[in-house]
Order: structure tokens, then sequence, then C-alpha cells
């Protein structure tokens, strides 16, 4: 069987990653499980050796020799684009390719919140997309840029490595770099696009410092930037981003940071009822005068999840668990994995029954819209018919 015959089954079976390890078939990841690739041969060292120089060019041969792994992308013409990465493992070539959507979703189709075509509007600051890997960031910023591209007229660069998702002008002008092909690293890549007349700036992942600086000050010069963080929900990432400042500049990186920030998505990808898909739970902060409050004063920052709860209304604002509650009300998930993915399983529990604390003001707010919300779906009734 051959490498396109493995991928043709993994685009089929609708994987999202497709592993290729000497000792074994190729292993699918399929809704998060991990599964074969029935009646399959066990590959060799040798096999995925070749594999892998057949897909590398003389220059990637190269960085692969030195550095002992390599991110790349590649196309099958027909069949998709996958992001490959190549690297050593006991001294043998292992592979892992991430399946990319020739079609790039709506934010709607992807189930994501309303309030995400609103923070795309925004016309300059910082916006931040997080979650663990493979969580759905690429997904989440191609489909927020992809409105973007239907709906204004704008120059977008995107600096990526290696480049995903494909995107058509449209309304707008997008030129996408990928490092190692058309720059060097994001840095330089970032630094160059502030001299290409830019209305976006994309940045695949915002890894060091320099970039972290450059992106802030791209964004305070009336760019709008998007950008994506390993990190697991709002407050993780306002202290990451600080953490990668020397001590003396934190205080001021609080300051330049509350300026710019305009929302961080933070998002993890559920299981569906049915087993057959993937639904994401997002918690979402957007700019506030008590958001920007927590993130200059360091001993507020520890409060930016109560200030989200209680700005859901107002600002459309939400937790995990207020995200996983509509999940679970929509029918989208089982109760058994709302209550696994729950931040408090307990006082998720009570809240499915009804129960909330005195205190719980954001939540009462919470149900309250999903209620009138609920009212506004449901069929009105012609009295006079009958």
């Amino acid at each position: 069987m051959e490498l396109h015959d493995v991928l043709s089954i993994a685009v089929k079976e609708k994987a999202s990653d497709v592993h290729l390890k000497a000792g074994l078939p190729p292993i699918l990841r399929v809704y998060g499980n991990l599964t074969p690739v029935r009646n399959h041969e066990r590959f060799t060292p040798d096999d995925i050796a070749k594999i892998a120089m057949r897909l590398m060019n003389d220059q990637q041969k190269e960085i692969f020799k030195t550095m002992h792994h390599i991110d790349m992308a590649y196309n099958v013409p027909g069949l998709g684009r996958f992001r490959v990465n190549i690297f050593l493992q006991r001294g043998a070539t292992g592979m892992v390719f991430r399946v990319i959507p020739m079609v790039i979703s709506s934010i709607s189709d992807l189930n994501l919140p309303k309030v995400l075509e609103k923070i795309s509007s925004e016309s300059r600051g910082l916006i931040l997309v997080t979650g663990v890997t493979g969580s759905g960031k690429s997904t989440t910023i191609a489909s927020m840029i992809d409105h973007i591209n239907n709906h204004s007229t704008y120059n977008v660069i995107t600096i990526e490595d290696p480049i995903e998702f494909l995107h058509r002008d449209k309304k707008c002008i997008i030129n996408q770099r990928e490092i190692g092909i058309d720059a060097r690293n994001f840095s330089e890549a970032l630094r160059s696009a502030l001299r290409q007349d830019p209305d976006i700036i994309m940045v695949g992942e915002m890894r060091d410092m320099e970039t972290v600086e450059i992106a802030l000050l791209a964004a305070e010069t009336g760019h709008l930037v998007f950008s994506t963080l390993h990190t697991i929900d709002a407050m993780e990432t306002i202290n990451r981003i600080v953490a990668v400042f020397p001590p003396y500049q934190q205080k001021q990186i609080r300051i330049q940071l509350a300026g710019v920030i305009k929302a961080i998505i933070s998002q993890r990808l559920l299981p569906t009822k049915d087993g057959k898909n993937r639904v994401p739970a997002a918690e979402i902060m957007v700019s506030t005068a008590r958001i920007r409050e927590c993130i200059e004063d360091k001993e507020k920052t520890k409060v930016i999840l109560d200030a989200i709860v209680k700005g859901h209304t107002t600002y459309g604002m939400q937790t995990f668990d207020q995200s996983i509650m509509e999940l679970l009300n929509k029918g989208l998930i089982s109760y058994e994995e709302a209550i696994s993915q729950a931040s408090n399983a307990d006082d998720f529990a009570l809240r499915v029954n009804g129960v909330t604390a005195t205190t719980d003001q954001g939540w009462k707010e919470f149900d309250v819209a999903k209620e009138t919300q609920k009212k506004k779906q449901e069929p009105k009734i012609d009295i006079e018919r009958f």
C-alpha cells in the first residue's frame, strides 16, 4: 500500500492525523482515538526513511540532517493538503501527517460562538487563539480570516510554519509566507511584514520574546494581529506572555498587553454524543475595562475567570463550563463527557440540575440569556387559525 493510499484512507475516515512508525502499520487518529489501518503490513525503518526522503527537497534534507526534525507541507492534488513533521526516534525515522481540510469551514459550521464574528471585525489590536496541540487553533483562525475575507477589503499577511490552510483572494489580498521557504524565521518575517502595507497579520505562533515584542508593536501601531499560544486559558496566556520577558520589563509589558489585547479564545475539542465527530468548547475573553485592569495588575490576573463569567450577557464572554453547558443543552455532547471536562464536576452537576449559588450572578445571566434565545427559536402559533 502506497503513501497516497494511506492518506486517502485517512481523509475518507475523517482522521485528523496519520502516524508512521517503524514496526507498526499506519496509525490514524480518528475523533481523538488512535486506530491502526486494517490489513496494512508493518513498516520497516527503511520503508519510512524512503518515504521521508521522497517528500523532502534538497534544502529540507539538509535541515533534517542537521536538526533531526523538520516541519513541512505536503500537497496531493485531488486529495488534500497535509502538515508533516519528520523526526528521528531511536535512530529511526518517524512521521506524523496532520490532515488539513481543503475547504475552510465557517465560524457557525464549526459550532463556534457567533461573538467570534464580532471579534473578527476589529480593526486593530491583538487576538490570540490558544489551546493544546490538536485543539483546532489553526482551524479557528482560518475561519476568522475567511470571515474577514468574505466581508472586508484588507491586505492580509500570514506567517506560518508551514502554510496550512490555503486562502484564496476574495475581498482581501492575502499573502501567505512559509518559514524556511519564504522567510528564515518568525521574527524576521514579522518585522518585514510591517513594511508590506498590512492591515492584518497572522503569526502562526509566538515562539520567542522577539516575536512577542514585534507582535505587540504591530498591534500598537494600528494593525490587527492574530496568533496562537499553547496555553489552556486566558489567565495562563497572560502569565505566559509576561513571563517571556525579564522581571524589570514585566510591568511595562502588562500595560502594553492590556492596551492592545482584543480577545483570547482558548479551546479544546470534545467528542460528540454519537462519537462520530468533535466539537469545540471555548473560553472567550473580550477586552473590557475590568479585563484590562486584571491584566495590568499582577494580583488581579487571577480573577480574570470571574470577570469572564460576569461578562457573558453584555460582551459575549464565556468560560469553559458555560461553553460545555451550552453544548450539553444542544445535545451535542453526553452528560458524562460534560462532567469529565468541567472545571469543577460537582458544581457543574448542581448547575445541570438547576442549583446555583447566590453568588453565581454570571451563571444566572447565562441561564436567562439561553432561555430567552430558546423562546425566540420556538415556532409561533397563530391562535386565530383555531
